[in-house]
């Protein structure tokens, strides 16, 4: 078990595609998938490529989820910032028995039973989102047309947020996701989406109702923890899922020899595309103790990234990786994390995508793209990978 900080590279982020990560992933995975990784505030710590490895992390409490731990191997306005705790509710950043309660709390609201109630809802959203594309006629920008607006409405509605305040929680949100952005544009984001949720928890203690905000006043956690909670659940539940529908709905588009498929199975389409394109390309965890991992020793304090994206591409996990398989049987992907920290609204995520691609095709079955692909705005510069925007065309 040797180590050579010299020979640390940094987290690549060139990609040969639209569709595939970074070539590099691939190499590092080859090499041995546990490999020096140079962060960009000093920090000499490890990438995790391979299939196996990446799941250890992920449900080895040896490695921790603390935000005042960790290091981030992109660029980012917090590296010149003290590391801290993460604030009160913010259950991704902590380790149990603090996320350990924030859990129990929340998957009591996130429900099978609940998310496949909200089915006939998310149907009539989407319907809505095509009726008015099918109005306005081609060519339109489906990430604003549809992509964003159902998720982000769902949301809405399973939070209690009026959705005409939509467009600034959107804006706030990019800003807190963008890739290299100063630490004055993150912290008005957030303290601009905190004070708008903290108005809307006052709001929901006074007058509760039937949304998942109010649900949560009946608990024990305070108003600071309920606004951070509404914060991340915001955040989350429209950047994955819209960027999931946008870059699908263009690898389908490039792949319509399949696209008989979402009729046969809609389920393992969406989970195929999950893999294939796996939108939140990494995650990372900090070992607190002394840890081997794949022959290589990971010593207590070193941050450990794990890449989802050459995880959900490992040849010792899937049989041709690289290749869209729309029947393929891809449900061990884990483009949702593993481990306690393993996505709470991937069920409402399927559910929103299962609904929307079929639909989408099924109403426009001309749809192509109306640019090259070549001019279509990729999100290599925000945490979660996609399209900034997909315009698109159809015979109408």
């Amino acid at each position: 078990m040797t180590d050579r900080p010299s020979a640390a590279a940094s987290f690549p982020l060139t990609r040969p595609t639209p569709f595939d990560p970074p070539a590099e992933l691939a190499r590092h995975r080859q090499e041995g998938a546990v490999s020096r990784l140079a962060y960009p505030d000093g920090h000499v710590g490890w990438l995790v490529t391979g299939y196996e490895l990446v799941r250890a992390v992920l449900s080895d409490p040896r490695f921790s989820s603390r935000a005042e731990l960790a290091h981030t191997p992109l660029p980012s306005a917090s590296i010149a910032a003290e590391a801290r705790p993460a604030p009160p509710g913010f259950f991704l950043q902590t380790d149990a028995p603090e996320h350990t309660r924030y859990r129990h709390l929340l998957t009591g609201q996130f429900t099978v039973r609940r998310m496949r109630a909200l089915r006939p809802r998310i149907s009539e959203i989407t319907d809505d989102c095509l009726d008015d594309m099918a109005w306005h006629g081609p060519p339109v920008d489906l990430v604003q047309a549809l992509a964003l607006p159902i998720p982000s409405l769902v949301i809405c509605e399973l939070l209690g947020v009026p959705y005409e305040d939509r467009e600034e929680f959107q804006r706030h949100s990019a800003a807190l996701a963008r890739v290299g952005a100063s630490h004055e544009e993150t912290m008005g984001a957030y303290l601009a989406l905190t004070g708008f949720m903290g108005e809307l928890v006052a709001a929901r203690r006074a007058m509760p109702g039937d949304d998942l905000l109010s649900g949560l006043t009946s608990s024990d956690l305070t108003d600071e923890e309920l606004t951070n909670i509404g914060f991340m659940l915001l955040g989350a539940g429209h950047e994955t899922t819209a960027n999931m529908i946008a870059l699908g709905t263009m690898a389908l588009m490039e792949h319509r020899d399949q696209i008989n498929a979402l009729n046969k199975d809609p389920e393992r389409v969406v989970e195929e595309l999950l893999r294939y394109l796996s939108v939140v390309p990494f995650t990372v965890r900090t070992a607190l103790a002394d840890v081997e991992l794949g022959g290589r020793l990971i010593k207590a304090g070193e941050s450990v990234t794990v890449s989802i994206a050459a995880a959900n591409r490992d040849p010792g996990r899937f049989a041709d990786p690289d290749t869209l398989d729309l029947l393929r049987s891809a449900g061990t992907h884990i483009a949702f994390g593993h481990g306690i920290h393993q996505c709470l609204g991937q069920q409402l995520a399927r559910i929103e995508m299962q609904i929307a691609y079929p639909a989408l095709f099924a109403r426009f079955p001309t749809l192509r793209l109306a640019v090259p692909e070549q001019e279509v705005p990729l999100r290599t510069d925000m945490l979660i990978y996609g399209v900034h925007r997909l315009p698109v065309t159809w015979e109408a």
